[in-house]
């Protein structure tokens, strides 16, 4: 069986050392097999793959409370189905929150720097279309920020 160092999992995870760790001391894996003359962790592949989803949940956003429940249901497998499935669809949607969030920000930005483009062209019809677009956005970003 291929043990793995905390260096090489943190490498092929893209989790540091320090996470690592804490997620063996929060319960998210573990317990981690030591080496028995130096003491030092070794993962086992399982250990890999929990902890590579482990690390996508963790870039989407997910906390570790949710991590917590995540990896409750992996355990429980088919009987957990429905709780996984809507734990998964309430970030989906969160994240889908964050996207449209973005959206609006990009149309503020662009709509700016095409205003301020116009100024540097010396464009006054250009700079009223910019302005107007400006003040179609506020609305919108002006929702997003409360």
């Amino acid at each position: 069986m291929t043990m793995l160092t905390i260096q090489d999992v943190s490498r092929r995870t893209g989790l540091s050392e320090p996470t690592l760790r804490y997620y063996e001391g929060v319960g998210l894996i573990g317990p981690i097999a030591r080496d028995e003359s130096s003491g030092h962790r070794r993962y086992r592949e399982s250990d890999l793959d929990t902890l590579q989803a482990l690390a996508c949940l963790r870039g989407m956003g997910v906390g570790i409370d949710d991590m917590r429940t995540y990896q409750a249901n992996r355990a429980r497998g088919r009987a957990a189905a429905g709780e996984q499935r809507d734990l998964l669809l309430r970030h989906a949607e969160r994240i889908r929150t964050e996207i449209a969030t973005l959206y609006v920000h990009l149309d503020y930005l662009q709509a700016k720097a095409a205003l301020w483009d116009a100024r540097e062209r010396q464009d006054a019809a250009e700079e009223r279309a910019a302005s107007d677009r400006v003040n179609e956005v506020i609305p919108a970003l002006e929702a997003v920020l409360r």
